[in-house]
């Protein structure tokens, strides 16, 4: 593999650079995509489909604690993608060591939290009934496993800031592929049920993690790090947080979203109704994965020209990453309105063996997942101007009007909308609460995006 410089960040042409950034970024993000899909066809197929809703259930009080660790990366690899466009990689490397002792220091500290109150939480998400016990067992296993993600989140990062996107695909394909495997091993082999389906996830997040410090140790790494590096430096500290705060509240976000979406669809349908929402919720992120790898690929190439005064590049950056991102999305959403029934049903087993509430379950819900897919992804084709103009601000260094914005969607519209369209349309109003709040965001995130660039980017000249 050729050695790729940061410094091509700002010199190549933007739409062969956006290729070059997006593509592997999109193809790790469809194998971390696939692995969860395949994950949960494995699971429902060998375990049962009250295994699939019981993983549901412990996603967001894992993803909440790992995606401390994304936050602390977005957060100073929008500082490191500065810094290398100044030239001040001291500030660089600075960062990147407070990012490894801020994820160890606040991901450890969460991790015997979420173990003390296990109880507690599992309940609170959506775990009542048959789904508790195997809830249990997998979270107890997972969350052990979740600092290795987290540093490999916060790792992922910073290998993108530093324009070395290949490795980064690397690092999300090699613990996909080794968590398949051992899902093959552990659940069909051995017969390890639910804990075979823990431990697999749990050594994928290992094997992240020794890839990525790999990465950093090898001569591939711009940033060699000393232990002068490590030391807590306030004022990074407080941009690292706030530019990662909007990362982290999205995530607190999602995972409030799963704690109210797990209750409200359990009034409404029970178990049956969760496992719907638990395979729509493996497509919210399996079939997005070209339009979050535009995303991820914009970040660093926005933040390092914005960093240079480049900002014709970045201008030019926006409008081709909405260009590809859109297209993409448009791509997606006519797959899914197309084949719905046949997705679903890739996630339901049909052995022989199978007992009568199984079968029921299952046929409920094979006949409601459809239509619910096909309400959940109607506005697909226009988000990525909400996606790519959030982005821009975290990109940039603009922690305001990132958090704001990323938050539009899911806190500002989408909360209220689930909360009360229920009470008078059931089921349906929990699903049209998604494309209303796409399009809502979608225009907010316009307006708000449009404004900037006329006010910072028009007027601004290049620095040549």
């Amino acid at each position: 593999m050729a050695k790729v410089s940061s410094e091509q960040l700002g010199r190549e042409p933007i739409g062969k650079l956006l290729v070059k950034q997006a593509v592997p970024a999109s193809i790790g993000i469809l194998v971390m995509s696939l692995n969860v899909l395949v994950d949960s066809i494995f699971v429902g197929n060998w375990i049962g489909s009250i295994a699939i809703a019981a993983i549901n259930v412990v996603l967001p009080v894992s993803f909440f604690i790992a995606a401390l660790g994304m936050a602390i990366g977005i957060g100073g690899s929008s500082i490191i993608s500065r810094a290398l466009g100044e030239n001040n990689k001291e500030k660089a490397l600075k960062t990147f060591g407070n990012q490894i002792s801020l994820t160890l220091l606040v991901t450890i500290f969460m991790v015997i939290l979420g173990l003390y109150y296990v109880n507690s939480l599992i309940p609170a998400f959506g775990g009542k009934g048959d789904i508790f016990g195997p809830a249990k067992i997998y979270y107890t296993i997972v969350l052990y496993g979740v600092p290795f993600l987290a540093l490999c989140m916060m790792g992922n990062t910073v290998i993108r800031a530093e324009g070395k996107p290949r490795f980064a695909m690397n690092a999300m394909i090699i613990p996909s592929v080794g968590n398949l495997l051992m899902d093959y091993i552990f659940i069909y082999v051995f017969d390890w049920g639910m804990e075979g389906a823990a431990w697999a996830t749990t050594i994928g997040y290992v094997l992240c993690f020794a890839y990525i410090l790999y990465f950093f140790l090898s001569k591939n790494s711009e940033l060699k790090l000393n232990w002068s590096h490590f030391g807590l430096d306030r004022p990074i500290l407080k941009e690292i947080g706030a530019l990662g705060f909007v990362t982290l509240s999205r995530q607190a976000v999602i995972s409030l979203i799963y704690l109210l979406m797990n209750n409200i669809l359990f009034g409404l349908g029970g178990e049956a109704m969760i496992a719907v929402y638990a395979i729509i919720a493996r497509m919210l992120m399996f079939a997005l994965f070209p339009v979050f790898g535009v995303t991820q690929g914009f970040l660093p190439i926005a933040g390092f020209n914005y960093g240079a005064r480049k900002y014709q590049r970045v201008r030019e950056s926006i409008n081709t990453a909405i260009l590809y991102a859109a297209g993409l999305a448009f791509i997606v959403f006519v797959g899914l309105m197309i084949f719905p029934a046949e997705i679903a049903a890739l996630f339901l087993s049909n052995q022989p063996d199978m007992s009568a509430n199984e079968l029921a379950m299952n046929a409920y819900v094979l006949e409601h997942t459809p239509s619910a897919m096909r309400w959940v992804f109607a506005a697909t084709p226009i988000i990525a101007v909400q996606l790519i103009g959030a982005a821009y601000f975290q990109a940039i260094g603009k922690a305001v009007p990132a958090l704001l914005l990323t938050l539009s969607r899911q806190g500002f519209f989408f909360i209220p909308l689930i909360l009360i369209l229920p009470n008078y349309l059931g089921e349906l109003g929990v699903w049209i609460s998604f494309p209303i709040a796409d399009v809502l965001a979608t225009l907010v995130t316009g307006y708000f995006l449009r404004k900037e660039v006329r006010s910072t980017l028009v007027t601004a000249k290049d620095r040549l």
